[in-house]
């Protein structure tokens, strides 16, 4: 059984999108696919011998449990009277639709603008990502109830408001692109949370990238989405000089640019040049040309700090919040001295800087080279309290230990 779990295990999770969207599509009710799926992955692992088709196999077992439970609700007996017949899965997922993919689709419906913006991004890294409300909540710097509150009420709201689960016309589509980009963008996030590419969710950088290419075909004309695809592959180009020999995280500006993606650098030059055209920035392209910045190193030179921390203000104009306070400090200390940055995080809301693990490792960093060695300390141990991944522990140890 323990063999089972760990060879089938990986493919379950690979599959969940997947059969979470047919789910969805097929009941209209996102409790009750994630639960029929749940349900389904326990039988799977159960199961003994070879399972052919493992993405249709949940679909199939989890439509049983998903009519089972329906059945025994005697209000929805009528309602699913009809749907005793199981239909391969091929049926519910090859449906005809602009929206080539089931993932995406899904997207597209839990990012309805009925639903607050935070509420709509973490109903999907919920739904259709399957990433858990602990890791939802650090992402926004919020408790974790609070967020469960949030993705419960989104769901209640969905099924109340009856919202379809139908790909919307094309030209609704732009009043959904934010939260869709923004539910992406968290999840390339927790993908690159761990720099070694092990953690939980470290899937999504590939599959993310697929999404964000997609909808750069689909909205050919959004240079946000444009700017988010480039912004994807500049980190993607990164994945091989992440972590040294000793598997401790080496940061970019440490990096050695000969390891870098240069076929995905230039792709992502293209995307770039493609949004610059329409004339129209915004956060997403402000952010890919801060990695387009660093990107440049591999032309030759060091990193232009001084473009990078222009950057960062711009992008604050656009987009407030701790991660972008953060790293605009992070620039400006690079840029002047340890004390500019310093004078800059000081001027940070402290409460959701607190939870927030780059804050303290930041502070930790220019406390070091402004030679407040005790202090440095003090932050080095702060940021080590958050339980950060294996690589980013090496090196924040390795950090701490050069104190000395």
């Amino acid at each position: 059984m323990a063999g089972l779990s760990e060879t089938r295990g990986p493919a379950i999770a690979a599959a969940r999108p997947r059969v979470v969207a047919a789910l969805a599509a097929q009941f209209r009710d996102l409790d009750l696919a994630e639960e029929a799926f749940s349900a389904a992955c326990e039988k799977a692992l159960a199961h003994e011998g070879e399972i052919a088709d493992l993405a249709g196999w949940l679909y199939v077992t989890g439509k049983r449990v998903a009519l089972n439970r329906l059945r025994s609700r005697a209000a929805e007996e009528r309602a699913i009277a009809g749907k005793a017949t199981l239909e391969p899965m091929a049926d519910i997922l090859h449906l005809p639709d602009p929206i080539p993919d089931e993932r995406l689709r899904l997207l597209f419906v839990c990012c309805h603008p009925a639903l607050a913006l935070e509420a709509r991004v973490g109903l999907a890294l919920k739904v259709v990502c399957g990433v858990e409300v602990a890791a939802i909540a650090r992402g926004f710097l919020v408790a974790e109830p609070a967020m469960y509150q949030r993705i419960t009420r989104a769901k209640a709201k969905i099924r109340q408001a009856a919202i379809p689960f139908e790909t919307p016309p094309r030209r609704l589509w732009p009043e959904r692109v934010q939260a869709i980009l923004a539910t992406l963008e968290l999840a390339f996030t927790l993908a690159y949370g761990d720099a070694a590419g092990a953690g939980p969710h470290a899937g999504f950088g590939e599959e993310v990238e697929r999404l964000a290419d997609m909808l750069a075909e689909l909205l050919p004309d959004d240079p946000e989405v444009a700017g988010f695809a480039a912004l994807v592959k500049l980190a993607r180009s990164r994945e091989a000089a992440r972590i040294d020999a000793g598997g401790a995280m080496v940061p970019l500006s440490m990096q050695d640019p000969a390891l870098w993606d240069a076929g995905r650098i230039d792709a992502a030059r293209v995307l770039l040049d493609h949004a610059a055209s329409a004339r129209r920035p915004g956060p997403h392209q402000v952010l890919a040309l801060v990695h387009f910045t660093h990107a440049k190193r591999i032309f030759g030179g060091g990193v232009d700090w001084t473009t990078v921390s222009r950057l960062y203000e711009t992008l604050a104009t656009m987009r407030g919040g701790v991660p972008v306070a953060v790293a605009s400090a992070v620039a400006r200390s690079l840029a002047g001295s340890p004390g500019a940055g310093l004078d800059a995080l000081d001027g940070i809301d402290p409460a959701p800087a607190a939870t927030y693990l780059p804050y303290h490792a930041a502070r930790a960093d220019m406390l070091r080279r402004a030679g407040r060695v005790e202090e440095a300390a003090v932050s080095y141990r702060a940021a080590l309290a958050l339980q950060p991944s294996p690589a980013e522990r090496k090196f924040l140890e390795q950090r701490l230990a050069s104190l000395d």
